[in-house]
């Protein structure tokens, strides 16, 4: 699927205006000549200036060109399904991953996906298991984010 640059530097300057009226309300701290806006401001300003200049080259390069082409592989039941997982994998961690925990939920996720990607079975139920306990590790233990635990509290180290 190619879409025209001027849809994406829509969404960038869309997206850095948002930030720079959210920043509008951070504190500002007394004898600081910089406070907590500064650098996301900073960021919100260049999404914005490069959104402006991807709208000029998408109307620039693509005039008279569609503004939205699909591939051929929009129309292929295989990445139609794996499109499907994907999705439904994101709404299934939000529903599960309480009740489930982190470990199980994204061991499932994983498998589910290695499987529509057609991973052979023994090699993507290691890599499931092997890739979820890596990012737990890297996120519960190393940036201390707190992950549910869900059936696996009892064993929670």
């Amino acid at each position: 699927m190619k879409l025209n640059d001027a849809i994406f530097g829509l969404a960038l300057l869309a997206l850095g205006v948002a930030v720079l009226f959210g920043v509008q309300g951070f504190p500002k701290i007394p004898g600081q000549p910089v406070g907590p806006a500064l650098f996301p401001g900073l960021i919100a300003a260049g999404l914005c200036i490069a959104g402006v200049l991807l709208v000029v080259q998408g109307l620039r390069r693509q005039a008279g060109q569609p503004w939205l082409a699909w591939d051929n592989w929009v129309r292929s039941p295989r990445h139609g399904a794996a499109l499907a997982v994907l999705l439904g994998s994101v709404l299934f961690y939000i529903a599960a991953a309480d009740l489930l925990g982190f470990l199980p939920t994204a061991a499932l996720i994983l498998l589910l996906l290695f499987g529509v990607l057609r991973v052979p079975v023994p090699r993507a139920v290691l890599l499931a298991a092997v890739v979820s306990l890596a990012i737990h590790f890297a996120f519960y233990k190393l940036l201390r984010v707190p992950l549910p635990w869900g059936v696996l509290a009892p064993y929670a180290w």
